[in-house]
């Protein structure tokens, strides 16, 4: 037993070290992530720009129960997949979108403008088909003011890296009156989930986050053309299974000598 301890120790204490010793500046962790605001009402008098270029208010937006995904049009990581798993879903999903519900991509990048949330809707409504009502998805951009306080309003927190963002990966679902009703996690999306977060959000009703795989977007490194995973977020993880780990044995040590000593002693 002892000597399986030291092991533990042993491998936590150098996960624990590893940074220290590869002289890594040490960076505060950006503060991404979400932050529920189930219940709250988004400011609906915030004004976007829409494909063509026109200033439009989320007042005139949203009158139906609304799938709101914030993303950047340039993204070479996260973004792609989570609209791809949304196009998907809209190809199975029981509930008619544009009458239903409807989808707002809405991008919190300011170097996007309208002629790009143009090509990203075109490419997006071709991939749904011909049946499908263009006014079901609409894809908007806007002043980081504007964008910044909507993100706020559904706490979606994102963070500049480089000239990438670091966010995560997730689609707010609002009522017909702009009323945050649930938080749907991942790039895939099973249509009964979302048509529940559809039904609740056309009653008016906040709905539990049951699944809460937060994905963040990965850093690309286009030198070498590839994505390359957070080192130091999976080695914290590490370092804090190992301590959790250390801390049981430890517990379990106790209890049997606890209960040894009581043998002895009788």
């Amino acid at each position: 037993m002892k000597s399986r301890l030291a092991i533990l120790l042993g491998l936590w204490a150098t996960t624990a070290a590893r940074p220290a010793l590869a002289g890594a500046p040490t960076e505060p962790a950006p503060d991404v992530g979400v932050d529920e605001k189930l219940g709250q009402t988004i400011p609906l008098d915030i004004t976007l720009v829409d494909e063509q270029g026109d200033r439009v208010a989320l007042r005139d937006l949203i009158d139906k129960p609304t799938l709101l995904t914030l993303n950047y049009f340039r993204c070479v990581g996260l973004c792609t997949p989570l609209l791809n798993g949304v196009a998907e879903m809209l190809q199975k999903i029981d509930q008619i979108p544009g009458k239903d519900f409807q989808v707002l991509t809405v991008s919190f990048d300011p170097r996007d403008d309208a002629e790009l949330a143009g090509h990203k809707k075109e490419n997006y409504i071709k991939q749904l088909g011909p049946g499908f009502p263009p006014k079901a998805w609409r894809f908007l951009t806007g002043d980081p003011v504007s964008t910044k306080r909507l993100a706020d309003a559904v706490g979606f927190k994102f963070a500049k890296s480089g000239e990438d963002y670091v966010h995560p990966g997730v689609v707010m679902v609002l009522s017909g009156t702009g009323m945050v009703t649930r938080y749907l996690y991942g790039v895939t999306f099973l249509p009964f989930d979302v048509k529940m977060a559809v039904t609740e959000a056309a009653q008016g009703r906040t709905g539990p986050t049951i699944a809460r795989l937060l994905k963040f977007c990965f850093n690309y490194d286009p030198a070498g053309r590839r994505y390359s995973l957070a080192i130091t977020r999976v080695a914290a993880a590490f370092t804090i299974m190992l301590a959790v780990g250390f801390g049981v044995v430890v517990g379990v040590a106790r209890k049997r000598r606890r209960k040894s000593d009581g043998k002895e002693s009788s």
